[in-house]
């Protein structure tokens, strides 16, 4: 039942993938959620389950625009950006401008409003890592003018922006950095190697790897990352933590394993990696489990499955 003292927040990139689960999720905790997402990559399918609730509405905008948001704010979640490199090499300037002036419109906004804020970044700050885990104090290996970079500083920016507006401002921020997450509504499209894996299998086409596919990822079930930023919003941490899943893969065995739990006939063929192409991908969880008792709980087989049956479905 909504009442005077419930509480709201603006989700940010709200018809994304990751996006769309955070509305799920504040919703189900009762809160009222104001989703907002300009659907540059998202899609409105995602959050349209939620349009007849009284606690929910919606706004079609750009945040690299100046952002307006009547009524009081308790917290904010920033997760308005492309995260697939198919993306964010088509429109690189967007991703640039997202997370510089997307991200300073709304410290701002948290400021006027005085909520807590929260801004996703990701393991891409770490770059092409060269310690292995990746911990929160690890400084990163980053290219910054290679095509990856206008991802990668985008976010760099995004965590260094926020901590000024913590330090110098006295802003209540929290940073995740979010390592590969996959399950329901990621796009078929998306690019990355999961989602291509299992689209390609699914049809019976040839799964193409990049390099000799020993180049290492971990992957985080999305119902485990949305616990881990649910729980960090809750929390008083102001510097970044790691939300993921340390069960690290090669990019080879992920493919093997998705050509076995669809049953496919696909072959598994191997193409030229592409620039910058990070060669291991894994967290250090530490810090999350410390602070936050946090922890995945799903395994890669039980979300492998779950994923390829939304797949299923949506092709």
């Amino acid at each position: 039942m909504q009442s005077s003292v419930q509480k709201r927040i603006l989700i940010t990139g709200a018809a994304g993938f990751l996006g769309s689960h955070l509305c799920d999720r504040f919703i189900q905790e009762d809160y009222h959620v104001i989703a907002m997402d300009n659907l540059i990559t998202g899609h409105i399918g995602n959050i349209e389950h939620l349009f007849h609730l009284p606690n929910f509405e919606f706004y079609h905008h750009d945040v690299s625009k100046f952002v307006h948001v009547p009524g009081h704010l308790d917290f904010i979640l920033h997760f308005a950006s492309p995260a697939s490199p198919i993306d964010y090499l088509r429109i690189p300037i967007q991703t640039l401008k997202v997370g510089s002036l997307g991200t300073h419109n709304l410290l701002g906004l948290a400021k006027d409003k005085k909520a807590r804020i929260l801004v996703a970044s990701t393991s891409e700050v770490y770059g092409d890592p060269l310690v292995s885990p990746q911990s929160e104090d690890y400084r990163g290996n980053v290219n910054p003018v290679g095509p990856r970079g206008v991802y990668d500083e985008a976010k760099r920016f995004q965590e260094a922006m926020t901590m000024a507006y913590h330090r110098f401002h006295g802003l209540d921020t929290r940073i995740v950095r979010i390592f590969n997450t996959y399950g329901s509504r990621m796009r078929i499209d998306d690019g990355r190697a999961l989602p291509n894996f299992i689209r390609q299998a699914i049809r019976g086409e040839d799964i193409t790897v990049y390099g000799d596919g020993l180049q290492t990822r971990s992957f985080c079930y999305i119902s485990d990352q949305v616990e881990g930023i649910y729980s960090l919003l809750q929390a008083d941490y102001a510097l970044p933590v790691n939300i993921g899943n340390p069960d690290e893969i090669t990019v080879l065995e992920l493919a093997e394993d998705i050509v076995r739990l669809t049953d496919s006939s696909s072959k598994i063929v191997f193409q030229q990696l592409p620039a910058d192409d990070p060669k291991q991908r894994k967290p250090d969880i530490t810090r999350a489990k410390d602070l936050l008792a946090w922890e995945p709980k799903v395994g890669r087989e039980e979300g492998l499955l779950k994923t390829i049956e939304y797949f299923k479905f949506a092709l």
